[in-house]
């Protein structure tokens, strides 16, 4: 049985439930709860040094890192990248702005520092709402390209998809407008459509 490493609010597990269910690949869910630091426990740090989550347990393997996760399922079992050089290249592009730009800042251990090292001059709400704002502001302009159809690349789900779906999460949870990112918008509704997707939302595999 794969099994999957996760805390339910982490973008990055989300990324992979949703990959994971697209695929109709069975997998047992062992949380980790980051409120009460087990990521940095003895056991987690074992499965993953840098202490975060999510860890994958699959084909006799322990692989750690959403997207790197991702791009191997998409190696052994299809349909998370193009086939085209210049598609993989975009979707690793959308992919990467949402994953190691916006992510990586707004992240809660450094909003937390941020909040505490300003002595509470910046708050985290003030930090994450321009963060993911100035991000996803980018991100929306970056999808005005003939390449965007259904999704963020073509009509077929992409990695892309996978890293926008929880930061749009997490947007709304900070108070972010995504209503003026009508591509975001479209797109992400339609993602959130599809059942396979919406079974891995964090309110649907919340402890």
């Amino acid at each position: 049985m794969t099994r999957l490493y996760d805390y339910w609010r982490s973008s990055a597990s989300y990324r992979v439930r949703m990959a994971l269910n697209l695929l109709g690949e069975g997998f047992e869910i062992v949380p980790v709860d980051l409120l009460q630091a087990e990521q940095v426990g003895a056991a987690n740090m074992v499965r993953n040094p840098q202490g975060l989550v999510p860890t994958v347990e699959i084909d006799g393997l322990t692989l750690t890192q959403s997207l790197a996760i991702i791009e191997y399922l998409n190696d052994t079992r299809g349909g998370f990248l193009p086939d085209d050089a210049g598609g993989r290249a975009r979707v690793r592009a959308l992919s990467y702005a949402v994953a190691m730009e916006i992510h990586p800042i707004c992240n809660l251990r450094v909003g937390r520092y941020v909040e505490a090292a300003s002595g509470g001059a910046v708050t985290m709400k003030g930090w994450q709402q321009k963060f993911i704002g100035e991000g996803l502001a980018a991100v929306e302009v970056m999808l005005d390209h003939p390449a965007t159809a259904r999704f963020c690349h073509g009509d077929r789900v992409t990695m892309a998809d996978l890293c926008l779906v929880p930061q749009v999460y997490n947007a709304r949870r900070w108070e972010v407008d995504v209503t003026s990112f009508s591509r975001i918008s479209r797109i992400v509704a339609e993602l959130e459509a599809i059942p396979a997707i919406a079974a891995a939302h964090p309110e649907k595999v919340k402890p």
